[in-house]
């Protein structure tokens, strides 16, 4: 599975980004998928993660606590994609997001759950 993030960028407090994560070799619909980032100097976070739409279930979400209702994972079947849309950013945000499918389906953020891959990741900057 080649996973790519993307929709990342520079942005100033309050501001909001989208971001994308998509896939070749495999239908992320299968699969839980999870968003985590990494900031230099912290351990890796889980930000994100919804099960999988398998026979057209809606998937089960949960957030990051520190998340609190800024941001919105969801699928978009017919692209093979999953956003997470981040809004009211804070500095606090910054670092590199990537995304993947989560092992054995589980979408546990803390302890984060690992991952069976992921992508190169996407960099986030909040900043005045």
């Amino acid at each position: 599975v080649q996973l790519v993030e993307s929709g990342g960028g520079w942005v100033q407090p309050g501001g909001s980004l989208r971001l994308s994560c998509s896939a070749s070799g495999a239908t992320l619909a299968h699969y839980a998928i999870g968003w985590f980032r990494q900031a230099p100097g912290k351990e890796r976070e889980g930000v994100a993660c919804i099960t999988n739409a398998i026979g057209g279930a809606t998937g089960h979400i949960i957030y990051g606590d520190f998340v609190q209702g800024r941001f919105t994972i969801s699928r978009d079947i017919a692209n093979n994609t999953v956003y997470l849309q981040m809004d009211s950013l804070e500095p606090e945000d910054t670092g590199v997001y990537h995304c993947g499918p989560t092992r054995l389906g589980l979408c546990i953020l803390k302890p984060l759950v690992p991952f069976n891959s992921w992508g190169q990741g996407t960099q986030v900057t909040v900043s005045s």
